[in-house]
């Protein structure tokens, strides 16, 4: 095992048979894994850990998939069920630029129109054929009002809706979840769901990749997978950013337990798999990677990803809920700095571009949105100015009001 750390630091690429080994570490081996994933990410991204200020919108949560993990998710006649109007997404969106943020994460449902006639009267009342067309328009009108970033995630796509989005995203996103097959069978948790296909979402990401699209994608761990299938799945997501080069971040988000879910009694992954699949990501993906798990669905010990090579928190709104883990509050910026400093890193605000695609210009941007992309970022490719600062001090006065 010392041998393949010691091999992984000095810039060699991880087999997926060592990756195997590593994974059956435990006690003084699994310390010494976590803290080479963690050198290895201290020698590439310093001491600088990120997070992206975003205000969240569930544009619809009609879907038609039906994953056994999903609260998300509803049909037209379940309380609950929403489409936002065009009104209601910029009222969000202008209250949530008032308090510093800067992207606007666009969740939606997969093609809820291809099984409810309820979303297709939706979609046509208002001049529309398909919701991926209702949420370009989204995008387009919150970039143009606002001025501020759409990141959407809305499921699959092909090659033309991946190019037009991009023209009115700084960045868009797509969970791999897993590349297993296997969670697609009668009691798996993909089973009732045709658009978790593994291959399907593979090539999705690769289209992304093809048109130079910054991408997000990741892993949802605890949902049935074993350690093969997983590495196989961060393996897949290697072989696809080495190709193309447009992966900006991969998140390692843990399964969360509802009583509402049909996996309402499925285990949920224990910490020590989250800190060894982290520091597996870190050292299968390397250094210059930007790897992040979700510190609201950890809240008592979410810093400790940080000795796992994590160097992002992800989103954090300090107006909107989480709705996809909607009992899970985002932790307060203030708590967050706090912890984050307590393990020797500083906190700071990102785009929902990363600066390693900011610098690329054109390569990875439209310059259409370049201008965008400008009047938010500094020098370092950061949030500009005192935006992060000004919520601190906005959300330190209303703790002490």
């Amino acid at each position: 095992m010392e041998s393949i750390l010691r091999g992984c630091l000095q810039g060699k690429a991880l087999t997926r048979r060592e990756a195997v080994s590593l994974s059956a570490v435990r006690g003084e081996e699994l310390a010494a894994l976590l803290a080479a994933a963690s050198e290895l990410r201290d020698r590439y991204k310093g001491k600088t850990v990120t997070f992206s200020p975003k205000i969240f919108i569930p544009l619809t949560n009609l879907c038609r998939d039906f994953c056994g993990y999903c609260t998300f998710r509803k049909a037209p006649d379940e309380p609950g069920a929403k489409t936002m109007t065009f009104d209601e997404v910029l009222r969000v969106v202008r209250h949530g630029k008032l308090l510093g943020c800067t992207e606007v994460l666009f969740s939606l449902g997969d093609k809820p129109e291809a099984i409810y006639p309820e979303m297709r009267h939706f979609l046509k009342q208002i001049g529309f054929r398909r919701t991926l067309d209702y949420l370009y328009d989204a995008c387009k009108l919150v970039l143009e009002e606002t001025e501020l970033l759409p990141h959407s995630n809305p499921g699959l796509m092909g090659r033309k809706d991946l190019e037009r989005l991009k023209h009115v995203n700084i960045s868009l996103g797509l969970m791999l979840e897993n590349i297993s097959e296997r969670l697609m069978l009668a009691s798996g948790p993909h089973f009732d769901a045709q658009d978790k296909k593994p291959a399907l979402r593979l090539k999705t990401i690769e289209e992304a990749g093809r048109l130079r699209i910054p991408f997000t994608t990741g892993l949802l761990i605890g949902i049935g997978e074993n350690w093969d299938e997983r590495i196989d799945s961060l393996f897949a997501i290697r072989e696809l950013h080495q190709r193309y080069g447009h992966i900006q971040e991969v998140i390692i988000q843990n399964f969360r337990a509802k009583p509402e879910i049909p996996m309402r009694d499925h285990p949920e992954p224990s910490l020590e798999e989250m800190l060894k699949t982290i520091a597996l990501a870190r050292l299968i993906l390397g250094g210059d990677m930007n790897i992040q798990a979700p510190p609201n669905l950890t809240p008592e010990s979410y810093q400790l990803y940080l000795h796992a090579g994590i160097n992002d928190w992800g989103g954090v709104s300090p107006l909107t809920p989480d709705y996809i883990n909607p009992e899970a509050p985002w932790p307060a910026l203030l708590a967050l700095s706090k912890k984050t400093a307590e393990a020797g890193f500083v906190l700071k605000p990102r785009l929902a571009i990363y600066p390693e695609f900011i610098f690329q210009g054109e390569k990875f941007i439209p310059p259409s949105l370049l201008p965008y992309v400008e009047r938010l970022c500094g020098a370092d490719g950061l949030v500009r100015g005192q935006l992060f600062q000004e919520s601190m001090v906005s959300e330190s006065q209303g703790e002490e009001g």
